[in-house]
Order: C-alpha cells, then structure tokens, then sequence
C-alpha cells in the first residue's frame, strides 16, 4: 500500500517551508525537493525573506507561490518586530501546525513567529557557524533552543549543538543532504557549456568553492601544487567559482611559477561535466557543514580529497571513498595528491565506492522519508 493510500482520509498536515530565498545554493536546492518529494499527504507553503533567485521559477512550476517577510536590510530595526508579528498572524490565518526553517536570518522571524501562533517549528542548523560573528552565533543559538526539533546535515554539527550550545541530544535529529543521481547524471551528459583549457595530457584536480571568504583556503592547494611542481610532478588544477579573493589567489599562483597549470574557471553551470573531466576532487576548507562540492564530486566517480573538518568525514572515509587530511597542511594535500596519481586503479576503485554511497545514503528518496518521518513526529501524529 503505498503512504498517500494509507493516509487517506487524514486531514493534511499544514507545513511551511522557510528560507531565505531561491538563489543557487545547497540549502534552497534542499528545500526544492522537499518541495518536490513530500507526499501529498502535506499542504506545502513557502515563506521567503526575499522574494527573488532563478530557482524561483521552479518554485512557481510547483504551485506554490512564496509569501515574503523582507527584512529590508539590519535585523536590529521595528521592521524585524513587525515582519514578526505578521508572520504569526499568517500562520495563524493559515492553521499551520510545523514550520521548517533553514537558515539563521529567516529563523529571527519564523521561531518567534511560530512561538507566537502555537505552531511547532523546527530549525535548520546547516554549517558550523563558522561566518558568524559572536553576537549572531549568540543569537543564532538562542533561536534554536527556542525551536522544537533541530536538524544537522553532518554529525560535527550535532556534537557542537551539544557540546557548546547545550541542547540535549533528543532534540537534534542528523538528515544527510540528498542528491538527485538521475538529474545529476542527465546535466552531466549535456556536456560542457564552454570551453576548457587544455591540459595537454597532464592530470587535473578539480576544486569547486567561492572565493568569498579564507574558510575555503585555495591558498593551500596552491601550495601542495607547487610542492609537487618542485619535484617534478605534473598536475593542472581547475578552481571553479569565483569572488573578491580571487585576483589574490591569481595573484599567488604566479608568484608560487604554477600559473601555468593553474586555471580559474569562474562560476560554470557546467559543474557535473567539468567533475567527468577530471582525475580527483579536492576541498581543503578549515570549515564546512556538508559539502555540495564533495557530494557531487562523488557522484562523479571522482575520488575526493578532503579535509578533516565539519561533514566531510560524513562522506569521505580515508582510503575507502578518498583520502582525508588535516586542515591548513598542504604537505598533507601534497602526500594524498601523490598517492592517487601513483596508484590510478585504486583511484579508480575509491571513485566507484563514493558513487555507490551517494547512491545508497543520499538519496533523495531517503532525504525526504526522514523529514517526513520527523515532521509527523514533531507534530505528535502517528507514523506513516
């Protein structure tokens, strides 16, 4: 029998889905197909704080059009009070039993509005908080003891609510991010969507980040490529993405005499064909909640080489799916980069194993069946 038959006759559960806004990123792509996935046991609605992003488009295909709580700019104004209190009485007009929050600044104004309309919410804590300031890591931790539930994407972020923010661990629930393999494999065989330098033969590692803040440290694949450059060992390395750092980072690759076989690609709708592209993938962040980037370099095939921060050794078990290293140590990059290239049939063997686990664990079928087992928990009904 399947669920929606079994629920027949249940009245609909009333869940709004929260986010900042549509714009191309790992949590508003999470969002989209919980949108997408959700049994129609659910009468879905979405709330935004700003109404804009070209994921918006699919939003509306869905049926589903965003009710906007604008902060107009600071959080520290009367309007954060008034989007509040509106907020609650659209709740309330709405007899919305749960709401789902993903991210900080969208939570100042659903917990509270939540609180204040009687419906239970849940909280999205995603990352590590590690571009918060002090004060809005404060804030940000007072929301979410407020909330009902809390959902990490990665176990380092349930240990940290634990163990810096106190909350007991009955209340935090960890759901992977979910991939969709059919899609990804589809914008993959489109191919590429613009032309690549060519690499003359010569291996490439692949690294897909923004260049917006250090937490991301190309700084350091930049020095294990001139590590193995020294030595005579050739790679080409592909930094796709883009930002405010990157002319420094430009700037360091010729200063370091490996601007040559260094290539910045700039952002690439592409990303699934350039992974098919090359030999392995890297992220050597000191930070990271659970990585897009390493999820999709693994549905690739690619072996990936990570450090040993956030969620990454969620995905990456050292020597099993890729090679895991400490962070800030680009002799360690270095090391793993040698040892895939001196042993491609193992490369090849990691490669394969890091596809069938995001196959096997983080699958959008699997994403969606836990929220929806942990909705129907939080709203005290009875399991499906």
């Amino acid at each position: 029998m399947r669920r929606e038959d079994a629920r027949m006759g249940q009245e609909p559960l009333r869940l709004v889905q929260f986010t900042r806004s549509f714009h191309i990123g790992g949590t508003e792509v999470q969002v989209l197909e919980l949108l997408r996935g959700l049994p129609s046991s659910y009468q879905l609605q979405v709330s935004v704080l700003e109404g804009e992003g070209p994921l918006m488009e699919s939003v509306w295909k869905l049926g589903h059009a965003p009710e906007v709580f604008s902060l107009n700019g600071s959080l520290i104004q009367p309007n954060t009070l008034f989007q509040i209190h509106r907020m609650s009485r659209w709740l309330k007009a709405n007899r919305v039993q749960l709401v789902h929050v993903h991210d900080f600044y969208s939570s100042i104004i659903a917990v509270p509005a939540a609180k204040l309309a009687g419906a239970k919410v849940i909280v999205g804590r995603l990352d590590l908080s590690h571009w918060q300031g002090k004060a809005r890591r404060k804030l940000h931790a007072q929301m979410t003891r407020m909330a009902d539930h809390v959902v990490a994407n990665a176990e380092a972020i349930r240990q940290l609510l634990i163990h810096e923010e106190g909350l007991p661990e009955s209340r935090i629930s960890v759901i992977h991010n979910g991939l969709d393999l059919q899609r990804f494999d589809a914008r993959a065989a489109e191919g590429l969507k613009d032309t690549l330098p060519d690499t003359g033969g010569v291996p490439t590692v692949i690294h897909v980040a923004n260049m917006n803040h250090p937490v991301k440290r190309q700084e350091d694949l930049l020095l294990a490529l001139a590590m193995l450059r020294h030595e005579g060992t050739k790679l080409n390395a592909w930094f796709v993405g883009d930002g405010p750092r990157r002319p420094e980072l430009e700037q360091m690759a010729r200063e370091l005499g490996v601007a040559d076989g260094v290539h910045f690609l700039g952002q690439r709708s592409d990303v699934p064909a350039l992974y098919g592209q090359a030999t392995f993938g890297v992220l050597c962040s000191t930070a990271e909640g659970m990585s897009n980037a390493v999820m999709e370099g693994m549905a690739a095939g690619l072996p990936m080489v990570v450090t040993r921060v956030g969620g990454n050794p969620d995905l990456i078990t050292d020597g099993e799916r890729g090679l895991v290293v400490e962070p800030e140590r680009p002799a360690q990059l270095a090391q793993a980069f040698r040892r895939l290239l001196a042993n491609p049939q193992e490369a090849r063997k990691m490669g394969k194993a890091a596809r069938g686990f995001v196959a096997r664990e983080l699958s959008l079928e699997k994403l969606v069946r836990r929220h929806d087992a942990l909705y129907r928990q939080v709203a005290g009904l009875p399991p499906g």
